[in-house]
């Protein structure tokens, strides 16, 4: 499956990082409009060309008229699209009825919803699923089966591995805050705290039950 990144920022390289390491994927940075009225917009037909040849696309596009548009021209084009930079239920709304459009609340948050290139995609990336091989009271190994996006559930796992498991959750939430998030600054939420806390809290609640089940074998 092929996976589009794209942003008129900075944002998104962190994503695309950690997708590569999984999927043909292709970061892809467009100028944003160099003016606020969407009747100035102009989106190269060589941009649209590119992107619909891709299976799914990511969209870390913070202009929200030129992220408009490229759903608008995309989204018959391509299997799916995940737009992780939005802001307001009426814009999220806007997207979704598109059909094929998904605007999560946080990009590690993604479960799967039916389309087969969007399940495939969240099979790999998404709410974070982990498994947690103790011996003793000591973790000694981390698998994660599902990432965040952004490689977060991958740097928790790596910086827990070799501690006890007393209060690992607790642990694992505090940790995940280390990790430099840019949910936040994409308007996802409005403030970081609650961005934290939400990454914090499915990150806990994936070891709590990996922690069960290793004590279930």
């Amino acid at each position: 499956m092929r996976v589009a990144i794209i942003t008129d920022d900075s944002y998104g390289e962190r994503a695309y990082e950690t997708i590569k390491e999984e999927f043909d994927s292709e970061y892809i940075l467009i100028d944003p409009p160099g003016s606020a009225f969407m009747d100035e917009i102009d989106i190269s037909p060589e941009i649209i060309n590119k992107l619909e040849k891709f299976d799914l696309i990511l969209s870390y596009v913070l202009h929200p008229d030129l992220a408009l548009d490229l759903v608008e021209a995309l989204h018959d084009k391509v299997e799916w699209i995940i737009v992780g930079a939005w802001k307001g239920e009426w814009f999220k709304n806007q997207l979704e009825s598109y059909g094929n459009v998904t605007c999560p609340e946080n990009m590690c948050d993604l479960t799967e919803n039916g389309n087969a290139a969007f399940d495939e995609f969240v099979s790999v990336f998404g709410k974070p699923e982990v498994r947690v091989n103790c011996q003793g009271d000591k973790v000694v190994d981390v698998e994660v089966l599902r990432c965040a996006p952004c490689g977060s559930t991958k740097f928790v796992a790596e910086a827990v591995t070799g501690e006890s498991t007393t209060n690992l959750p607790i642990k694992v939430g505090l940790k995940i805050q280390h990790y430099p998030c840019r949910a936040g600054r994409m308007r996802l939420f409005t403030d970081d705290e609650s961005k934290r806390e939400m990454a914090a809290n499915l990150h806990k609640n994936a070891f709590e039950d990996a922690l069960e089940d290793d004590h279930s074998d």
